[in-house]
């Protein structure tokens, strides 16, 4: 399998697993089970503990003190800051609201890449951008009644701004991934977004009731650390060091189609032309951006 087929096979996975993500996550969190920082503090040392233990197992790399202030920034932007400021946006704004503000990840990607890589920005990754978002503004909001209040402008304000984090943090850690293991930049980015989510989550993770969750609960809150907080965050990484960061972004826009598919298949969610219409647009687009 050639270099370029490994990275949309990791990128497919990542997209599955946050697909799945949404509903498991509401589990925990609809349920009253774990609040939002706490959750996002269980995410970042289950990270800790996941990537320093397969560090110092299988890779036992050292990192240069002058790349330390970077892998600060990258924790601070992909690892604490933005999962912070999205749980925190969500909690203010609608779902269709931070589903269509998200699809501005790869937007701010190309727009990092730019001005850092000097990665240049090709009709095709356009055209690929516009016809994803396009796809997922029609299947975000096809058949759903808009309610905005202004009570969610923050909200909004909170998701925007966790998109363009996330989007630069793929465009800075690119740059790691010419010097190190993904398992070591994700080590040293997780230690760091530790120390940085520890303030705002110890309280609420303390006061959790723990003696309460069902086995049910337990399964959801084991997705989410291992699958998403390990496991997503190695295959988006290892994909980095094969393909640019628009590539790896673009894949966002998959999350919702799969996930439509998932409901789909659980007999949730009825198929229309429309669905099938936006599937095809979210499909094109990820197809122009990851053509070399």
């Amino acid at each position: 399998m050639s270099n370029n087929s490994k990275a949309h096979l990791y990128l497919t996975i990542v997209a599955f697993i946050f697909a799945v993500n949404y509903t498991v996550a509401k589990i925990i969190l609809n349920g009253g089970h774990v609040g939002p920082y706490a959750l996002t503090l269980m995410r970042v040392t289950a990270s800790l503990i996941l990537f320093s233990f397969f560090h110092a197992i299988f890779i036992k790399e050292k990192i240069k003190k002058k790349d330390i202030p970077l892998l600060v920034l990258c924790s601070l932007l992909g690892m604490s800051i933005n999962q912070m400021l999205f749980i925190g946006g969500l909690k203010l704004t609608t779902h269709i609201s931070a589903a269509l503000i998200t699809t501005m990840i790869p937007v701010a990607t190309i727009t990092a890449s730019f001005f850092i890589l000097k990665e240049k920005t090709t009709r095709n990754k356009l055209l690929g951008i516009v016809l994803g978002m396009a796809g997922v503004a029609i299947l975000t909001l096809y058949g759903k009644k808009i309610v905005y209040e202004k009570s969610g402008l923050l909200g909004d304000v909170m998701i925007f701004a966790n998109a363009c984090f996330f989007g630069t943090f793929l465009v800075l850690v690119k740059t790691l991934m010419h010097k190190y293991h993904p398992i070591t930049v994700m080590k040293w980015t997780s230690i760091f977004g530790f120390f940085f989510v520890l303030p705002f989550g110890f309280h609420e993770l303390i006061n959790t009731p723990m003696n309460d969750f069902t086995l049910h609960v337990w399964m959801a809150i084991a997705y989410v650390l291992v699958g998403t907080s390990f496991l997503a965050y190695l295959l988006n990484t290892s994909a980095l060091k094969l393909v640019g960061p628009s590539t790896v972004s673009i894949y966002v826009y998959l999350q919702p189609a799969i996930a439509t598919a998932i409901a789909l298949m659980l007999g949730k969610d009825e198929l229309t032309n429309v669905k099938i219409a936006a599937g095809l647009m979210i499909f094109s687009g990820v197809f122009l951006v990851s053509k070399k």
